[in-house]
């Protein structure tokens, strides 16, 4: 950041303090200058913190530069989208919206060292970035957890969350308009007679699992007939 002052001639200048050398009237005002700079964003620190807002260098320069009024983030964006999709999705599907959340706030705290991010400051790289750390990503047992298909999800639901920000103009460059969701395509086997006729004969202890297995023989039934 640029605070458009000089010193005159180089010799004036202290570079391992960073100040005017000497006391003459220019060092005196022009540290004097610094001085005020210095405070000031010790405040914007201050504030900051006070607020529970993004602690970062660029949220310090934002605020100092009161550009960070209408700045939304990625906590913000999560907040908005799940309290008005709660009443629209399935629960199921509002559960793996969470699911991502998860995934995006490890991310950011492990790999980037941070609470929270501007969505300002989403872009290409950060996208890859956390596909890697999706890939990569294990449990306790040092396992892998996700497959691609597991990973382009989460990366799904996270790109829906982008659009919505875009139409609520809280962000005007879409970080993925250059990424593809490339997922793994399977042949699936259909069931011969004998085993359909295992699956309608087993009977579930579980109501749920009944309920499913109706649901299935029912489909197969009608999928012959049409």
């Amino acid at each position: 950041m640029s605070l458009k002052r000089s010193i005159g001639q180089k010799n004036q200048w202290d570079s391992t303090k960073n100040r005017g050398r000497g006391n003459s009237e220019t060092a005196r005002i022009l540290n004097a200058y610094l001085d005020g700079v210095y405070h000031k964003l010790l405040q914007c620190h201050k504030e900051l913190i006070e607020e529970d807002k993004v602690l970062s260098s660029d949220a310090i320069k934002s605020r100092y530069l009161g550009k960070d009024d209408d700045s939304k983030t990625l906590k913000e964006l999560s907040a908005y989208h799940n309290g008005n999709m709660i009443h629209v999705l399935k629960a199921r599907t509002m559960k793996n919206y969470y699911t991502t959340e998860r995934y995006l706030q490890k991310f950011l705290r492990k790999k980037k060292r941070l609470k929270d991010i501007y969505l300002e400051q989403l872009n290409f790289r950060f996208i890859t970035d956390f596909e890697h750390y999706l890939r990569t990503y294990k449990n306790t047992k040092k396992q892998l957890m996700l497959s691609n298909n597991g990973v382009m999800k989460h990366l799904e639901r996270f790109k829906k969350m982008i659009n919505l920000a875009i139409k609520l103009e809280w962000m005007y460059k879409n970080p993925f308009s250059q990424f593809q969701l490339k997922y793994d395509k399977y042949d699936r086997a259909y069931l011969n007679e004998r085993e359909l006729s295992l699956l309608e004969s087993t009977e579930f202890k579980s109501e749920r699992l009944q309920k499913i297995k109706a649901c299935f023989v029912f489909s197969c039934y009608r999928g012959l007939t049409s």
